[in-house]
Order: C-alpha cells, then structure tokens, then sequence
C-alpha cells in the first residue's frame, strides 16, 4: 500500500464508504495517519516488505475509537462507539496457500484471541483477505454461510468455516446473489477466486442489506474490495414521565363567565357567608378546593429524561 495512501482515500470518498480494513499495507510501525480526502489509517506492521494490517476510518469516526489492539502484523482490531452501540472491526491477513501450517494455525490463534476478548452482546466485522476458498454451495454449513461462493473449498477455506462455527460469524459475502464477476475478490492472469471474506457475528447478519466486490478500482492490482451497507440498530430512546403538583388553572378567572361562576361556587362553599371565617388555612382550602373544580387542573406530567 505504499504511496497508495491518497488514492484509497479518493476511492473510499468515492465509494461512500466509511469504514475500511485493508492487508499487506507493508508500512512499519504502530501509528495513525491521515491519508488525505477526510480519512485517517490506524495500522501495524514489523517489515516494510512483507504483511502489515490496517483499518482506514472516515474522520467522523476517529472520535468514536476507544480501543486500539494491535496483535500481530496479520490480525489487529478497533472498537468504536457509535451512537451507544459497540462496535468491533477486526482486520486479517491470513498466510498464504504455501506457508507452513504453523504460520497459519498462529494466525487462527490470534483472530481466536481477539475474539474472545470482545464480549458477546457488542457487534464484530472482520474484513479480512484468508488466502482461503470456502467454495460454492453450503450444505452442511447453512449456519455460518450461504450458497454464493465461488468454485471448490480447499483447507484454508475449510479453516475459515471452522472459525464461524466456533465464534458464531457469518460468512457475509457469500448470502448475496450476485454475478460470479462481483465474487470474484482476486484476479490474476488466468485466475479468478474468492480469498477476502467479510464475516459478522450471525444474530446480526440481518443489519446487512449488501455485500459485493467492486469491480474496476485500481488501488489494489490483483485483490479487489469487498464492500458490504451494514445499519447499525440502535437501542431506540425511551422519555420517562414524572409526576409533578398539578397546577389550578387560575388563569381562567380572567375571563368573565368563569370569574362569576368562581365567585359564586365559592359562596356556596362557605354556607353563603359574606365575612370569612376566622380559620384563614381552612379557608384557604375551600378557595383551592373550588378553584380546582371550576378551573380544572393541569395534567401533572411532563417530560423528564432520557435513556438509551
């Protein structure tokens, strides 16, 4: 990714989108940078050569990251909080097809740890290239995926159906129907397959209206983006109302009909008397007393507070 930085910017303003994990960014470091157009890269990388991870925020966002966790140069994660609901984005680099099983069951044992830590009720999305093929069709594993993959599964992509299963995620690329050009995430020479999946847990697979690959981007030679439109739910707001002292209208004395009627409901009140009796907070009652039948009171609610 390399001198790449302003022109993914560029793409994802474009694009409209607002999130973005991306691999092999090959920068060496742990920082965060502006990369121009509104964007900023939050990555991790220990060789400028080889692997390196990241996750690209529209600026808006920055100010929602709570927690940076950066376990290797393959798998590294950000938690936001968006309008009170949590959410974790998980970028991954899995080993390539040739590596050794080591290297692949470490990368597995990071994802696994990240996982873990993140408790159950707040959201994942994982945006990860796993160098795997889970293959078209899901019988057998209709729970974790569905049937719009491309061509056969081999043991890398097995390894990342065995990951849904084992953290209830969801394979989200391959629910959507799409033409075999809009799954196809990698295109070299006569090659064409699916590597880079985006996965969520499934309870919220429902918040997922699109998932598809983005055809005739350059920013990546050989992998294309793998976009999905996820909306978040959040908790809707709920007003509390209180009590307070209900108030007689008093105000209605101004007009003439009410004002007579007052006066003589009041009369009736104190037996007819035109002196007042002696008792002045016995009295006081009486005028509270009738002002409230002939007035009316208000309702004695009002709006308190919120809670999300």
């Amino acid at each position: 990714m390399t001198g790449k930085g302003r022109e993914l910017a560029d793409m994802m303003e474009r694009r409209k989108v607002d999130i973005l994990c991306v691999q092999e960014t090959r920068w060496k470091g742990s920082m965060a940078r502006s990369i121009g157009a509104g964007f900023k890269l939050f990555y991790y990388g220990v060789d400028s050569k080889r692997n390196g991870v990241g996750v690209v925020l529209k600026e808006e966002f920055v100010r929602n990251v709570l927690e940076v966790k950066r376990v290797s140069d393959r798998v590294m994660s950000l938690k936001l909080e968006i309008e009170g609901v949590m959410l974790n984005v998980v970028s991954g680099y899995a080993p390539q097809v040739g590596c050794e099983l080591e290297e692949k069951e470490r990368f597995c044992s990071e994802l696994d740890e990240v996982m873990e830590s993140i408790p159950t009720g707040e959201r994942v999305v994982i945006g990860a290239d796993f160098n795997g093929h889970v293959g078209e069709g899901n019988t057998g594993d209709e729970e974790v995926m569905g049937k719009f993959g491309v061509k056969e599964r081999n043991l890398e992509g097995q390894m990342v159906v065995d990951f849904a299963k084992r953290m209830d995620m969801a394979v989200v690329n391959t629910y959507f129907q799409k033409r075999e050009e809009h799954r196809v995430t990698y295109k070299s020479g006569g090659r064409r397959t699916q590597v880079d999946y985006i996965l969520c847990r499934i309870g919220n697979l429902k918040e997922i209206s699109d998932c598809k690959v983005i055809v005739g981007e350059s920013v990546a030679r050989q992998h294309r983006m793998v976009v999905c439109r996820m909306t978040l739910r959040v908790c809707k707001t709920k007003t509390s109302m209180i009590e307070i002292e209900k108030k007689t209208k008093w105000w209605k004395l101004k007009k003439e009909e009410c004002c007579e009627e007052f006066r003589q409901k009041l009369r009736q009140a104190l037996g007819g008397q035109v002196v007042l009796p002696d008792d002045w907070e016995t009295t006081a009652e009486v005028i509270r007393e009738t002002g409230r039948k002939v007035l009316g009171v208000s309702s004695g609610r009002r709006k308190e507070d919120k809670e999300t």
